[in-house]
């Protein structure tokens, strides 16, 4: 009992957190434009309600509740913490029972029946704490398994907030696609008129039929594309396409987050599901060498066997039937052909990778937030002008359509407004869109 009491191999100990004390090389300046970081804040658990929508609130709630991936991920976690408690039997004596009847006869002789009843019971002493090793790593993989769970939920919200971010952008360049083309369609009506009078040449009122169509023409790929978007919401909260989501999203209705938490690193380091996956993967490495090390050591293992056998049932149990066997055997290996040294240095090895791989994985995450706040910063600035170029080209497209009913400019100044308010208001639609989303990026980069 004393012996078992010891485990070979390292004892595991946390990964240092980086010595990084922020994301970016310089500190972090907030977006501006409406947008202000709160550093060191910790995030609200639905993040997503930062948009204030209640139909997306309802979308990511039903997500999270009928979601096959979680349900996957749940039913992993209850195999995981099944295989630790069935590893953890081995720290116990085994105990199996055992009846057996035969019938024999000898040649010549008279047949004879032998029944036998017996009890088997082993125990093998952890002695170098194998077996209490192979319970830590596993545990280590059920503490990976419910990470996995963080993860996915997290994945998932952020799946559906921009997905629905999407649909309300796609929404936004139908609608202006369809107002340029009730413009086009009501310069056409005027040239019309003035062709009949006159006024307008042939070639005006063809340029502005072609121009007219070719707006109509970038419609059903807008609506392909919604519909398909629509698809895969419905798809994110547990449904069938037929069974089609009803809230539907506008770029209106989404709020934009105004103060953002922005975790410290070493909050991340804490909270990022990846992160701490790769922890677990460390921790299960390491106990994983501790068990590559106790299969070289001796290892003890103590049986017994009791029971009674007589040559009638009715006598089982007489005196003179019962038997018992005590027995204690010691193993040590001796030559495996290298076997056992090198599965110690394989899994020493892979706890060598593990290590590599949690900071691979944190250099990542870090990444992964500097990128969301630089892409925030970039997007303040680029709504701001794609705000003020939308406004522009309205401008010059009211104007240059006032002064062509008089004459004032020829037809290819107006074809060259419509097309250029078009393109500025699809841009104004994006970089929104690409806004919201981006607050997204930083709520998942950060952990959620």
């Amino acid at each position: 009992m004393t012996l078992s009491a010891c485990a070979v191999g390292p004892d595991y100990t946390p990964v240092p957190a980086p010595d990084a004390t922020r994301f970016t090389r310089e500190p972090t300046v907030s977006p501006g434009n409406g947008q202000s970081f709160a550093q060191g804040a910790e995030a609200p658990p639905q993040w997503w309600k930062a948009y204030r929508s209640e139909a997306l609130d309802a979308l990511v709630e039903e997500a999270l509740a009928k979601s096959p991936t979680l349900e996957a991920a749940e039913a992993a976690i209850r195999a995981a913490d099944a295989t630790v408690s069935a590893q953890e039997g081995a720290f116990f004596p085994q105990v199996s029972g055992m009846s057996s009847s035969t019938r024999s006869r000898a040649a010549g002789g008279a047949p004879t029946n032998l029944f036998t009843k017996q009890l088997n019971a082993s125990f093998t002493s952890d002695i170098w704490g194998a077996n209490a090793r192979a319970v830590e790593s596993l545990a280590a993989q059920a503490e990976r398994a419910r990470l996995q769970l963080a993860a996915a939920r997290l994945t998932l919200a952020h799946d559906v907030v921009v997905a629905a971010i999407e649909e309300a952008s796609l929404r936004s360049q139908i609608a202006t696609t369809q107002k340029l083309v009730a413009i086009q369609q009501e310069n056409l009506s005027l040239l019309t008129l003035q062709h009949s009078l006159g006024a307008a040449s042939g070639l005006d009122l063809a340029s502005q039929e072609a121009a007219l169509a070719q707006t109509r023409q970038s419609l059903p790929g807008l609506e392909g594309r919604l519909a398909a978007q629509r698809n895969r919401l419905t798809a994110l909260v547990g449904r069938y396409p037929s069974q089609e989501i009803d809230e539907t999203f506008a770029l209106s209705e989404l709020a934009l987050p105004k103060e953002l938490p922005l975790r410290l690193p070493a909050q991340v380091v804490e909270k990022r599901p990846d992160i701490l996956q790769a922890a677990t993967d460390v921790h299960g490495a390491s106990a994983d060498v501790g068990v590559a090390l106790a299969a070289r050591l001796p290892n003890v293992t103590l049986t017994a066997d009791t029971g009674a056998s007589a040559l009638k049932l009715a006598q089982l149990f007489a005196p003179g039937t019962g038997f018992y066997t005590l027995a204690g055997t010691v193993s040590q290996p001796i030559f495996q052909g290298m076997t056992l040294l090198n599965r110690q240095r394989a899994a020493e090895a892979r706890l060598e990778e593990a290590k590599a791989r949690y900071r691979e994985t944190m250099i990542g995450a870090f990444q992964n937030v500097a990128d969301s706040l630089r892409a925030l910063q970039a997007d303040a600035r680029s709504v701001r002008d794609a705000r003020l170029a939308e406004a522009a080209a309205r401008r010059f497209l009211d104007q240059t359509r006032a002064q062509r009913k008089y004459g004032g400019v020829s037809q290819l100044a107006v074809l060259t407004a419509q097309q250029s308010y078009l393109n500025a208001s699809m841009a104004r639609v994006r970089a929104e869109a690409s806004r919201l989303s981006d607050v997204a990026a930083l709520f998942t980069a950060t952990g959620g």
